[in-house]
């Protein structure tokens, strides 16, 4: 399946909505009144598009009226502009270490499907030819490290552990002297879920990324957080204080194909600056796809 198909079907719950919307108050309605730019400001940020890009949509179709009547308005094609232009982002490929160990670690809170991610993530870098394992870093969570042994066995990746209660430090320690040794390319660390307000779990992380930075110089290379596109803007809160903890250098925002409020993408980048590397956009373990914006955006405002 091609990428705009793949984000066209994960993103069918959010463009169903929108198009229904914009339908609904732009057909058979030759002015733009008021009560059209409410409407349309209410479908916008209804998809958690966001303030600042609702309001420069709000803004263009504003301007193309007065100067080309209602007839010639393409409410599609402006917002398909305004987002793939707020999404743009030169950093969305994943770094490469120079040294020939990269090191990406995942973090967010609970139930984002970080563990998932980690495996999806490892698969997709294995179809790109190149080596991948994952660090089982997440040693309180019930049934976690056999989630991440399954996943393994599964997609033939290699994964580090220890048993439940160890150090998560320790493990990603001994992760990193293994994909050394084994001359990989890309190791994923799987840290525990936690609440971005527990100030001793995110201590723990910070500890984690220690221990492998005096491994490792510049590790973790990248600090990806894992985002549920169904949580919508309450993501935001997350992400700025996982950011004030350990310096996240993108995000990856999973489950977009289990909401009708997958604009939020949009939001976040808006807000936090931060790019957007991967997206979540189905079940199966291809459905993790690399963030192209021109793609997100023209699958979420597509017309027909």
């Amino acid at each position: 399946m091609e990428l705009f198909q793949k984000f066209k079907e994960g993103l069918k719950k959010t463009q169903a909505k929108l198009t229904h919307e914009l339908k609904r108050i732009f057909t058979g309605s030759p002015k733009l009144t008021p009560k059209t730019i409410e409407e349309l400001e209410a479908a916008l940020l209804g998809a958690d598009l966001g303030i600042e890009t609702t309001t420069k949509i709000i803004e263009t179709v504003k301007k193309e009226y007065e100067t080309q009547g209602s007839k010639n308005i393409d409410v599609f094609e402006i917002a398909k502009r305004h987002v793939e232009l707020a999404l743009i982002n030169e950093s969305t490929k994943l770094k490469k270490s120079e040294s020939g160990l990269t090191v990406i670690s995942l973090v967010g809170v609970n139930g984002t499907g970080k563990t998932t991610t980690a495996a999806k993530l490892a698969y997709l870098i294995q179809k790109e030819g190149q080596k991948a394992m994952i660090a089982a870093c997440d040693t309180f969570r019930a049934a976690a490290i056999e989630q991440v042994k399954l996943w393994g066995q599964r997609l033939n990746i290699p994964v580090i552990s220890n048993n439940y209660g160890s150090d998560p430090a320790a493990v990603a320690h001994d992760a990193v002297s293994a994909a050394l040794a084994r001359k990989i390319d890309y190791l994923i660390i799987d840290t525990a879920g936690r609440l971005h307000t527990k100030h001793n779990l995110m201590q723990e992380l910070q500890k984690v990324h220690k221990v492998i930075a005096r491994q490792l110089t510049g590790a973790p290379h990248e600090t990806l957080l894992v985002l549920d596109a169904t949580t919508g803007m309450n993501a935001i809160i997350q992400a700025r204080e996982f950011n004030k903890a350990v310096n996240l250098t993108g995000l990856i925002i999973t489950k977009l194909d289990g909401t009708s409020k997958g604009g939020m993408a949009v939001a976040i980048q808006n807000e936090l600056k931060l790019p957007i590397k991967f997206v979540g956009l189905g079940e199966k373990p291809e459905d993790l796809q690399p963030f192209v914006p021109s793609e997100f955006a023209a699958a979420l405002f597509e017309s027909n």
